[in-house]
């Protein structure tokens, strides 16, 4: 079945809030086979909200809407559905018997707005919202050739529509909805790195236009790797995984990684498998490497620390830097990032490390070293191996690109 998703505030288009709703339903909703079409944000303006509605009826079967359930008076959501589906609004006993629990100890809450929640839509069923005061409502209509759509509207509040898809959407969809028409949806996703995208897509041009119809691949580049996607849709899993194996061997050169996870937690994963330690020294980085490496549970199985040596004295003192090549060669050099790397693998005695050091600007580039050289150097149980980069013109790119580099460098040795 096809669905869209309507989002609804201004704060969406003012660039207020980030919707970041509606990435997560698209992949709840794709795992129980339900194909996302579109996604339209809009005001809180009844006209808006009406056209984007029957827009989304003409395409979809399910609807799903987020936001303008709350009591204040730009909140609005619940008044044009109930007009829109030609109905009116009632008082719920066990909506209101639910917020009088809800907010038993929090008197002040309960307030002459507040009451408003508990009127509901005659004609909608409401299901139960366990986290808050705005009910949760399902509408229904014919859509033509005996076709029943759907309405699912929800908080906007992310953590409020979380547990409503959870505990009562999916469920409802799986049950009544679902059953008997449910479209299997397969993604394998491998990441690559190193080639261009236009490139890429010539090395793979005759595989792809030799795919069956139903069976489709996305290019997805970001962060220093592209991501290939393959969704099959209404075939079996084993059928994409065919089409996978041809893929990756024809890109093994470039192979990062055979999962959509990200790089700090794929290489995570292979040095707890080795049972191996990292540690890192960070000049133009600043840190943020050990940020990455830091970031998700489970990441002291692995990482022991890191050194930002920033200044040519730390680099020195603390690193083991020899004075005479940070004169000779300068900070932003390769036997100054070699010794960073090994320095700060024997001082926190881990099998490997990582060093960064270069020029992230706007100022202190020359004709030699412009800003957004990068030198980067990994020291392994095996040796110690240095390569130069160069990463755009902005600071913040530059440092970002720095770090998925050293990342991607270190996995595809493991590779």
């Amino acid at each position: 079945m096809q669905s869209e998703i309507i989002t609804i505030g201004d704060e969406l288009l003012i660039g207020q809030v980030v919707d970041t709703n509606s990435a997560w339903m698209a992949q709840r909703l794709n795992e129980i086979g339900v194909e996302l079409k579109q996604i339209t944000s809009v005001h809180d303006d009844e006209a808006h909200i009406r056209q984007a509605l029957d827009e989304a009826f003409s395409r979809a079967d399910i609807v799903f809407t987020t936001g303008g359930l709350g009591p204040t008076k730009d909140d609005i959501t619940k008044h044009v559905l109930a007009s829109y589906f030609n109905t009116h609004l009632v008082e719920s006993h066990t909506v209101k018997e639910h917020i009088l629990q809800l907010y038993q100890n929090r008197p002040d809450v309960l307030n002459r707005l507040t009451a408003t929640q508990w009127l509901v839509p005659e004609k909608a069923l409401i299901l139960e919202n366990r986290v808050g005061s705005a009910p949760l409502m399902v509408f229904s209509q014919n859509g033509g050739k005996n076709q029943q759509q759907y309405l699912f509207a929800m908080p906007g509040v992310p953590y409020e529509m979380k547990i409503a898809m959870e505990e009562q959407i999916l469920p409802f969809l799986s049950q009544h909805i679902l059953s008997g028409a449910k479209k299997q949806i397969t993604h394998r996703t491998i990441m690559v790195s190193g080639i261009p995208e236009s490139s890429l897509a010539i090395v793979l041009e005759k595989w792809e236009s030799d795919l069956p119809t139903n069976i489709r691949l996305a290019y997805l580049p970001k962060d220093g790797t592209i991501r290939l996607r393959l969704s099959g849709y209404g075939v079996e899993p084993e059928q994409v995984d065919y089409e996978l194996h041809q893929m990756k061997d024809l890109v093994k050169e470039w192979l990062v990684a055979e999962q959509d996870l990200p790089l700090e937690v794929l290489l995570g994963e292979q040095l707890k498998a080795k049972k191996a330690t990292i540690a890192t020294a960070e000049s133009c980085t600043g840190g943020k490497l050990a940020a990455l490496l830091n970031k998700h549970p489970g990441s002291s199985a692995f990482y022991k620390g890191s050194v930002v040596a920033y200044s040519n004295e730390v680099k020195h003192n603390v690193l083991g830097v020899n004075a005479d090549d940070l004169n000779r060669y300068g900070a932003v050099s390769e036997p100054v990032v070699l010794q960073m790397a090994e320095g700060v693998r024997r001082l926190l005695n881990t099998d490997y490390a990582i060093a960064t050091s270069g020029i992230a600007g706007p100022d202190g580039g020359s004709p030699e070293k412009p800003v957004g050289t990068v030198w980067m150097a990994w020291a392994t149980p095996t040796g110690t191996c240095a390569e130069c980069f160069h990463l755009g013109s902005l600071r913040e790119q530059i440092t970002d690109r720095a770090c998925m580099k050293a990342l991607i460098r270190l996995l595809q040795s493991f590779r």
